[in-house]
Order: C-alpha cells, then sequence, then structure tokens
C-alpha cells in the first residue's frame, strides 16, 4: 500500500504526526464550517497535541488495515491541508465493506476536487483492499454531499432514522450504496 496518491491535480497523503500542526490548521480554519456536519469536538480536539494522537491512530488503523485515511492537497501547495477522505470500519470476511466520509476546505468547494479525491479512494478500496462495498451515510440537507456521491455512482439504500448524533443532535442520514462488481 503505498502512503501517496496522485490524481490530475491533487496529492493524496497518508499522514504520520508530523503532519499534527497541518491537521490542526485546517480543523481551525474550517471550524464554523464542519460544525453542522460533525460531532461535537471538545476544546481538546482544537490542539496539536490531540491531533498527533489521532495521527498514530489513524496510522496504526492504517497499518492493520481497519481504516484508509487521505489528506488532500493541491497539486501547487503541498503546505496546506485543503480536506481529507476516509475509509473507516472495514469489515473483511464475507462483509467486504466500509464506511466513507470526507470533508473539504471551505474556501474549496464546488470545484470538484473532492469527487476527485474520492474517485482515487474508491479505485484503492476496490482494487487494492478488494472491498466489495462502499457506504456513505449524508445527512438530508446535505445536498452538496449527496451531488458528490451520486456523481460517483452511489445509490440511495434507504433513511436510516436518528443514525449518528451531529452537533449534539441525532440525525437522519440517507444510507448511500456503491458496490464493486468484479468482487
Amino acid at each position: 500500500m503505498q502512503k501517496v496518491y496522485e490524481t490530475e491535480r491533487l496529492v493524496l497523503k497518508v499522514l504520520d504526526k508530523s503532519y499534527a500542526q497541518l491537521v490542526l490548521d485546517y480543523y481551525l480554519r474550517n471550524k464554523s464550517f464542519l460544525e453542522p456536519w460533525e460531532p461535537l469536538r471538545s476544546k481538546e480536539f482544537y490542539t496539536k497535541q490531540y491531533q498527533e494522537e489521532q495521527l498514530e491512530n489513524e496510522f496504526s488503523n492504517i497499518n492493520d488495515k481497519r481504516s484508509f485515511r487521505l489528506w488532500i492537497f493541491k497539486k501547487e501547495d503541498s503546505s496546506k491541508i485543503i480536506g481529507t477522505v476516509g475509509f473507516s470500519n472495514i469489515i473483511w470476511g464475507a462483509f467486504l465493506s466500509c464506511h466513507l466520509g470526507y470533508k473539504l476546505d471551505k474556501d474549496e468547494i464546488n470545484k470538484g476536487y473532492m469527487t476527485e479525491a474520492i474517485q482515487k479512494g474508491i479505485e484503492i478500496m476496490f482494487n487494492e483492499f478488494g472491498l466489495h462495498r462502499i457506504e456513505a451515510n449524508i445527512m438530508p440537507g446535505n445536498k452538496p454531499s449527496l451531488r458528490v456521491v451520486e456523481k460517483l455512482g452511489f445509490y440511495n439504500e434507504g433513511l436510516a432514522y436518528k443514525y449518528l448524533k451531529i452537533n449534539g443532535k441525532w440525525e437522519d442520514h440517507i444510507h448511500m450504496v456503491l458496490l464493486n462488481e468484479s468482487v
């Protein structure tokens, strides 16, 4: 498994804890933008030490093939993270499935970057990991996020009521799925 991938306009990297400051900068820049779509965050979340610990845990989970996260950089600027694509809860055996999560910098939306990054992530999950199914659970009000996965071929498997606690409230989510027909 590689640690760096490229697309037409992006560099996608698996990060270690040495990148904690860049990750923290991303979260601080986008705090109010991401709040409506994420769990409540503690003050500790917005510290370099917390992000170092998170990156260490992520790296360990990637090595154990329990998850796979790529941090997104534009090719022309390797000093600024603009988002992340994560594949979590990887289940092996008869299921061969995972969950997809993603977020993008508030200043980079509607430029096609997320579609480009997720497309590369799908290729990795299906071709390198050999997974059969990717699930994305999206709040009905998050129309831009729904458009991204629809463009990538995900289909709607239904509504999961009060599925995740987001910003302090249990929220319904649309269950979007993409299948790897070659597995």
